[in-house]
């Protein structure tokens, strides 16, 4: 007998008991199914957690500074110290490395005021970068984008919130005075009124810097007409009101070099120390490095520390998560085997059963040739079958159960607009896992059951029915 002798009495036998193999073949779908749902949960939040985490801690992102000379390092030697400086031909050489997206220049600036329309607001932070960049490194663009033009400035969506309108200021502080005019209701009007973004695409804004100092914080005459060329869009699933708090901003590197020369003498002149030296002022004072995928941070790294810089990343951040996420997929896939181990135990009964329905065809198969591999082969034939349909219908299942559950989430949870709504989703390799496991549930719940039938006594059998 050949393979597909084995396979066409084998798929006879289960059309004859139609009961009992929809019975078998659901308990292995049901078991498949869930090993497969198990992995694919693991998979997906894998996924999730590393898109999520790439966006916010920004797990593919390197940010390196000047690396730290040897204590044994010479301080008065500046040639000795230049060696672990960032520099141009460094940043060149970087860029040669294997799977870099992108990198940029940062210069870190105070945060500054700024006035438009007889408004004034505030940026916490103010980085000159290339422009161009913004956009690899994740950034959005709710409203314009980067230009060739000089003196252009980018702001988050944060920045173009609350600004302060001097008018309605006095206006409130009326109110305050006159009990009368004033109602609770005002200062619940005043929250809202930070959390209202003003237009501020394509406009001029005058930026204002401060002085930090001894003293405390002072204010300049330095002025920068600069226009809005950009509004980056606010962040997914995040708030207003911590939408509010990020107020952030982006020149280009030469407008910061000015800017920082201005603020540079302006302190100079405040602290009578015009007749100094004026030291350069550098171009930036940090690099950051966007990786195709956080999996090739490492390599990069090395690289990074070859040419004696220091690098910084939130890649640990990741390799926790990865590690509980094992754990979490063993626990999914433990469920599921629990249930292809019940599922087994049911094949074992019905194919016992069928072992003690059928000894009569047995002991006639001894009589007329068959030997004891022979018939063990049929029986596993036909549990590897059973194991292979319950398989599909397992498959089929599993699709379902996530399409339902994405269904779910999807109903119930807020709609985020550009989100990917699907949360779930099954992987190419995770089919023929689940499909293997199904079929090894039949092999294996078929061989008790073959090796009795195999011992069967033919003339038994054949006068005991």
């Amino acid at each position: 007998m050949n393979i597909f002798d084995y396979l066409r009495l084998a798929w006879d036998q289960l059309k004859r008991r139609i009961v009992v193999t929809a019975l078998c073949t659901m308990g292995i779908a049901i078991g498949s199914a869930s090993i497969i749902v198990a992995l694919s949960f693991g998979e997906s939040i894998n996924h999730y957690s590393r898109v999520q985490m790439s966006q916010f801690m920004k797990t593919d992102e390197i940010t390196i500074h000047s690396g730290n000379p040897p204590s044994s390092t010479s301080s008065r030697d500046p040639n000795e110290t230049k060696a672990y400086e960032i520099t141009k031909s460094k940043i060149d050489i970087m860029r040669t490395f294997p799977n870099v997206k992108a990198i940029a220049t940062y210069q870190t600036l105070n945060s500054m005021q700024f006035e438009v329309d007889h408004k004034s607001g505030y940026i916490n932070n103010l980085f000159a970068t290339e422009l161009d960049t913004l956009s690899d490194f994740g950034f959005e663009f709710q409203q314009g984008g980067p230009t060739d033009q000089e003196n252009t400035i980018i702001l988050s969506y944060g920045a173009t919130m609350g600004l302060f309108d001097e008018q309605l200021s006095r206006s409130n502080q009326q109110a305050y005075r006159n009990d009368s005019d004033y109602d609770g209701g005002s200062a619940a009007r005043n929250i809202q009124t930070r959390l209202i973004a003003y237009p501020l695409y394509q406009k001029q804004v005058i930026l204002k810097p401060n002085l930090y100092g001894p003293s405390g914080i002072t204010s300049t005459n330095i002025q920068f007409p600069l226009r809005v060329i950009g509004i980056l869009k606010k962040p997914e699933g995040m708030s207003d009101q911590n939408a509010s708090n990020m107020k952030t901003a982006f020149i280009s590197p030469s407008l910061g070099k000015k800017l920082q020369e201005a603020i540079t003498n302006a302190a100079n002149a405040s602290a009578n120390g015009s007749n100094q030296e004026q030291q350069p002022v550098p171009e930036f004072n940090e690099v950051k490095i966007k990786v195709t995928d956080s999996t090739h941070v490492k390599n990069i790294e090395d690289g990074v520390k070859k040419l004696k810089l220091s690098s910084q990343t939130n890649l640990h951040y990741e390799e926790q998560m990865q590690g509980q996420l094992v754990i979490l997929r063993f626990i999914f896939g433990g469920v599921g085997l629990f249930i292809l181990f019940v599922a087994s135990i049911s094949i074992i009964v019905a194919m016992t059963m069928s072992t003690h329905q059928r000894r009569r065809q047995i002991g006639i198969m001894k009589v007329l040739g068959a030997n004891l591999s022979q018939i063990r082969n049929m029986f596993i034939a036909e549990s590897a079958m059973l194991g292979l349909l319950g398989g599909a219908c397992g498959i089929l299942l599993s699709y379902w159960v996530i399409w339902g559950i994405n269904l779910a989430v999807i109903q119930f949870s807020p709609s985020q607009s550009g989100s990917d709504l699907e949360i779930l989703f099954i992987s190419t390799w995770i089919l023929p896992v689940g499909l293997f496991f199904a079929v090894m549930t039949g092999v294996l719940s078929g061989i008790y059951p073959a090796i009795k039938a195999s011992r069967t006594d033919a003339l038994t059998a054949i006068k005991r029915d």
